[in-house]
């Protein structure tokens, strides 16, 4: 099994909504802000190669949005920079046989819409062609009538897309009975982000590998009491996040991150003052081998 961590699209949103209740003087001290009180934010991917299959987890921000939207989130470049990465590795979108969404939010299915102005036609078609979509059966159910606080994270038309595909597989359990993915692959799920944030839980024979996704969006927010302002109920992920990181040093899980600027995933531990941190950071996976 070869992993590559690929990144799309950066973006910048403000720092007092990712860090929570955090307030600046804490958080300034780990992400430089902009003058618009910004962070910068990777939009990050994970590919996993066996030899018999190749799965993406995550999909980035992409460049659906109209330029005034655009520009609004932060977004960074003209370029799909998903597809330019996947290029760089010789892999083109028609060789992912699965992709693999944690949730539907824009900033994390983005990839799956084709760039703008291609969607200002509403027969647009989702990217990926022969893969098959794996979604959470709950969140794609909350998707389609999402509350009006996180209703502005779900790109319109999506959903439809999905079910016209006759490509999706809604997942509801830990374990997925796809042949090529059953003996490496399950699934652990939360719900302080978001209805049924659903992780991928990767077992090589090297370790294991726990995509944290929006739970965890990167090593600042192994803090056990940093939440971001857009979970939609901050003390379930908090509580969440808690039994998250005991698991990881527990069972030595190493953590992907979705977020982080800098790095993609790292180890876990508990260090002299009681606190949760992150070690042994990686900035990219570059075929390693798991």
């Amino acid at each position: 099994m070869k992993l590559y961590s690929l990144e799309g699209n950066r973006q910048w949103l403000d720092g007092g909504a990712m860090f929570g209740n955090a307030p600046k003087t804490m958080w300034s001290k780990w992400v430089k802000a902009d003058e618009l009180n910004r962070i910068p934010l990777a939009c990050r991917s994970l590919l996993v190669d066996t030899g018999e299959v190749k799965v993406l987890f995550e999909l980035g921000v992409g460049l659906f949005f109209e330029p005034s939207l655009r520009e609004r989130y932060g977004i960074e470049g003209t370029e799909n920079c998903l597809f330019k990465n996947l290029q760089a590795l010789g892999v083109s979108e028609e060789e992912i046989d699965y992709v693999v969404p944690s949730h539907l939010h824009f900033d994390h299915v983005g990839g799956l819409v084709p760039d703008w102005p291609a969607t200002q036609n509403p027969n647009w078609e989702l990217r990926f062609p022969n893969a098959k979509y794996l979604v959470c059966k709950k969140q794609y159910e909350h998707s389609q009538k999402p509350h009006k606080r996180d209703k502005a994270s779900y790109i319109p038309m999506l959903a439809e897309k999905l079910k016209e595909s006759k490509r999706m597989i809604l997942v509801d359990s830990e374990k997925i009975n796809e042949p090529l993915l059953k003996d490496w692959l399950t699934f652990y799920y939360a719900d302080g982000h978001t209805p049924s944030l659903m992780h991928a839980v990767i077992k090589g024979k090297e370790g294991t590998l726990f995509f944290a996704s929006d739970m965890i969006p990167g090593v600042w927010w192994v803090h056990a009491s940093i939440s971001m302002g857009y979970d939609r109920f901050a003390e379930k992920s908090l509580d969440e996040k808690e039994v998250l990181l005991k698991n990881a040093i527990d069972k030595k899980w190493m953590i992907f991150y979705t977020h982080d600027d800098k790095f993609a995933a790292s180890f876990i531990e508990i260090n002299e003052k009681g606190r949760f941190q992150a070690i042994h950071a990686v900035e990219n996976f570059n075929g390693f081998s798991f």
